[in-house]
């Protein structure tokens, strides 16, 4: 069995076990869609499994991967897989003995030390392996931006792919949302003009300042934040992308153990110290179902701002009003 997952593995999206390695959370993320966008070729009515961070307790593997009534094909995506617990871990290490038939399991883990025995298992089982390293390169994150245009049929010049790499950051996250803003919102070349028309008054306006204070509760001034931001030009994609990750955070460092050193904590999750700071200020007041909430919240608006909705103005509003509200809850 072992021989076989691993000769299907190599580059294979169903296989049955995948392996997204490293703390870049826009590459994990497109990995396992990846992985879920073939399945769900395969098998329009898959059943997806995709767990929030800390989600997978004892027992529930089992569960998941046994056989379904239907028949459909499952995807199981086992997040943040560095912070399981001992029991959880054991589970999956005998689940990579012998994958369940139309099955197919995703581990994300941030390739650190922590959690270093289910990654090295899973290698050994032969998993297939996708790396999302961090991008630090300043020429890495310009050949993101021009890849994001290739794929969406659009061309841009140098100037303005760094135009825009200087307008929004490093975040390979905003990176990507806003090149698909742009790809779907102009015609023609993408040029330096472009950029500056949309981007302009983003450093005064940024979507992550509207997700900072809607994390810490504060409704009014993220509205404030939001509605100035939409007002200069920042792209609606943009504030959903930052909402997510500003969620998300706080469920990383919220599943992490507990009295740890901030710089522990920046290496394991991926996130500079200062940062670390930051979230663990958020961090107060938010529960696990709060999380979730919030998660599905932005993901409705997320869906409205890319086509789902008639009002991506409104979307937002009541993405970070319930955001900011679920705190405490």
């Amino acid at each position: 069995m072992l021989s076989g997952m691993a000769r299907k593995s190599a580059d294979d999206p169903l296989a049955p076990v995948t392996l997204v390695v490293g703390p870049e959370e826009l590459l994990v993320d497109r990995a396992v869609a990846v992985v879920t966008r073939a399945v769900r070729a395969e098998d329009p009515d898959a059943d997806i499994r995709d767990l929030a961070p800390g989600a997978l307790q004892p027992g529930m593997l089992a569960e998941l991967a046994s056989p379904s009534l239907f028949g459909e094909r499952k995807v199981i995506v086992v997040r943040a897989a560095q912070d399981l617990g001992t029991d959880v871990v054991n589970e999956i290490k005998g689940y990579l003995a012998a994958p369940a038939d139309e099955v197919v399991l995703v581990l994300t883990h941030l390739g650190g030390p922590k959690g270093k025995g289910l990654l090295d298992a899973a290698r050994k089982a032969g998993a297939r392996e996708v790396a999302c390293a961090k991008v630090t390169k300043a020429g890495d994150r310009l050949a993101l931006v021009k890849t994001e245009f290739r794929t969406a049929g659009r061309s841009v010049t140098e100037d303005a792919a760094r135009a825009l790499v200087e307008a929004v950051g490093n975040d390979l996250r905003e990176l990507a949302a806003a090149c698909s803003q742009l790809a779907a919102d102009t015609e023609g070349v993408v040029d330096e003009e472009t950029v500056a028309r949309y981007y302009t008054g983003r450093a005064e306006a940024s979507s992550f300042d509207v997700a900072d204070k809607a994390v810490e509760g504060r409704t009014a001034e993220a509205l404030e934040q939001l509605r100035w931001a939409l007002s200069v030009g920042v792209a609606p994609v943009l504030v959903t992308s930052a909402l997510a990750q500003g969620v998300r955070n706080i469920a990383r460092l919220g599943g992490a153990p507990r009295g740890a050193r901030p710089a522990d904590l920046a290496r394991d999750l991926g996130m500079p110290p200062w940062k670390i700071d930051r979230v663990r200020q958020q961090l107060r007041g938010w529960s696990p179902d709060g999380i979730a909430r919030a998660l599905r919240a932005v993901a409705a608006a997320d869906a409205a701002v890319k086509g789902g909705g008639t009002d991506p103005a409104y979307a937002l509003e009541k993405a970070v009003v319930t955001v900011a509200m679920t705190r405490n809850t």
